[in-house]
């Protein structure tokens, strides 16, 4: 907080002064007012918000931090040149004898003398010159700009414009002189032989205009825009020299399936031309340049900084590059020299058949123009191929006996295997034998329908079937008493009542544990349609 003059505190006063900063930090306190009316932010440092002891701060103020020592009568402005405030009809008391001004005398007068002064004549009365006065500082008294009109300067650079051009036109007419007596000493040379063609006399008129063309070729391509500089920053000329008769690189092959152009970086990595003839193509796409001359060695080197401060050695290529490149230039001769003594030893054991028969015809035929660098163990250095994209999935992996993928067969909106017809994913194959044991009981199954269909259009009485207390059907030497089975369907009735409420059951029960098929039979009748759990269970 902006505090006054520094003084003595107590630890009481300045734990209460710390705690009353805690709170206007947090608001809960109101912010401190300077001397002016206006809150201090208490998030100012107490650096910036102390003021100097000599300045003897009787209240909190952030005055200190303003250019208090500025003069508020000093302007920036300048005198206005050649100003006029009035102009009079007849000489005036006091005013200058040859002009007849009011703001000079006659010593001071700016015009040439006059043979008979204004003072006499009273006619072409001078108007009077707008005086003004300021009051400079140190700096703007000796500013030696102060004042300048910097559009004045356009017509510095008019001048400079000028000599320009008058100089290209004098090398332009010089050369075009050259060019003439080229001609000229040409065409006598091919009259005195006989020989005049009219194509080539275009020929040489088109190469004379394309030569005359290259000093405009300067300035065609010139674009103006602001570059950095020493002094600030200033408009420079910057030059574009790509040559606008060069074919864009994307036009190069119009095939959509050739190499990709990105417009926005405008980068082509691939060659758009991979087929043709390496010296007659001028472009072969932007990783030429990455996997060739000094950038490939740069790569190299940063790997083998990362890979030797992997396994422990002291070697950064930022930190000390001269001490990394010193370092691979030995590990090359070392490699070399094993490399070298590797290959003589191989040699010396097995020999070399390359030098003691001829190729054979289909090395010597299978040859293309396409440029391709294997290393040492068969990897494609620099002219790879271009790669077909894969899919995450595994492809062509035959499981469980299969001899074709899941999805290879489609059938009634399901896939399946081709090899077998099954819709069933991860089963094992059962070949021609599945298919057919397959196909019969799809024709059993059809049979059996058609079967049901035909049953089920025929009007006959089915005959009701009987069905036993255990579930089956009711055999036919089992014969019922009817009078026995009616006394059964009572005592079951009373049995079910008696279960619904206690109070009616009775105290002393009798308990037969043997049944008789009529009272099973009861108890059948009463409990098969409503108490089967079955009962209730959808049928489909």
């Amino acid at each position: 907080m902006a505090t006054a003059s520094v003084a003595f505190k107590s630890r009481e006063d300045h734990r209460k002064q710390i705690e009353l900063e805690e709170a206007r930090k947090a608001g809960l306190a109101p912010a401190e007012v300077d001397e002016d009316g206006k809150e201090i932010n208490p998030h100012i440092p107490q650096y910036m918000s102390s003021a100097p002891w000599y300045l003897n701060a009787e209240r909190p103020s952030l005055k200190h931090q303003r250019k208090w020592k500025s003069d508020p009568n000093y302007t920036k402005s300048w005198y206005d040149r050649g100003a006029k405030i009035y102009q009079a009809d007849k000489y005036r008391k006091g005013a200058c004898e040859n002009c007849g001004a009011m703001t000079h005398d006659s010593k001071a007068c700016m015009e040439r003398p006059r043979k008979v002064g204004a003072k006499w004549t009273s006619k072409h009365i001078a108007p009077d010159e707008k005086i003004e006065t300021f009051e400079l500082d140190y700096d703007g008294k000796r500013d030696r700009w102060n004042g300048y009109d910097a559009s004045t300067y356009s017509r510095v650079i008019e001048r400079y414009e000028a000599r320009d051009e008058a100089r290209r036109k004098f090398l332009k007419d010089q050369q075009l002189k050259k060019l003439e007596e080229k001609n000229n000493n040409q065409n006598g040379e091919d009259g005195e032989a006989g020989i005049s063609d009219e194509d080539d006399d275009e020929d040489d008129l088109r190469v004379d205009e394309a030569k005359v063309d290259e000093s405009k070729q300067m300035d065609f391509a010139k674009v103006e825009k602001r570059v950095r500089t020493t002094g600030g920053g200033s408009t420079g000329t910057v030059r574009n020299l790509r040559i606008r008769e060069d074919t864009a690189k994307y036009l190069l092959n119009l095939d959509v399936n050739s190499a990709h152009y990105d417009p926005k970086t405008r980068s082509m990595r691939e060659d758009p031309l991979p087929d043709a003839d390496p010296n007659e193509k001028f472009y072969g796409g932007d990783n030429q340049y990455r996997n060739s001359g000094e950038a490939l060695e740069f790569k190299q080197l940063n790997i083998h900084s990362w890979e030797a401060f992997d396994k422990g050695q002291d070697m950064h290529m930022q930190a000390a590059p001269s001490q990394a490149e010193l370092l691979y230039k030995n590990y090359k001769v070392i490699k070399e020299k094993l490399k070298s003594q590797t290959k003589d030893d191989i040699l010396e054991k097995y020999g070399n058949a390359a030098t003691e028969g001829e190729l054979p015809r289909e090395l010597l035929l299978g040859q293309s123009e396409r440029e391709v660098e294997y290393d040492r163990a068969g990897r494609i250095i620099k002219g790879q191929e271009k790669a077909l994209p894969r899919s995450k999935y595994e492809e062509d992996v035959y499981i469980n006996n299969h001899t074709s993928v899941w999805g290879s067969w489609w059938k009634d909106h399901q896939w399946g295997y081709k090899c077998c017809k099954q819709i069933i994913r991860n089963s094992y194959c059962t070949g021609a034998a599945g298919i057919e044991a397959a196909e019969a009981a799809t024709d059993l199954m059809k049979a059996n329908i058609a079967r049901k269909e035909a049953i089920e259009e025929m009007p006959t009485l089915l005959e009701e079937k009987r069905v036993a207390t255990w579930g089956t059907e009711i055999p036919d030497d089992l014969v019922l008493d009817e009078k026995l089975l009616a006394e059964a369907l009572k005592k079951e009735d009373q049995r079910k009542r008696e279960e619904k409420d206690e109070r009616k059951r009775k105290y002393n029960v009798t308990w037969n544990d043997e049944v008789t098929p009529e009272q099973m039979e009861a108890y059948r009748m009463k409990r098969f349609q409503r108490d089967d759990p079955m009962n209730n269970f959808p049928q489909h």
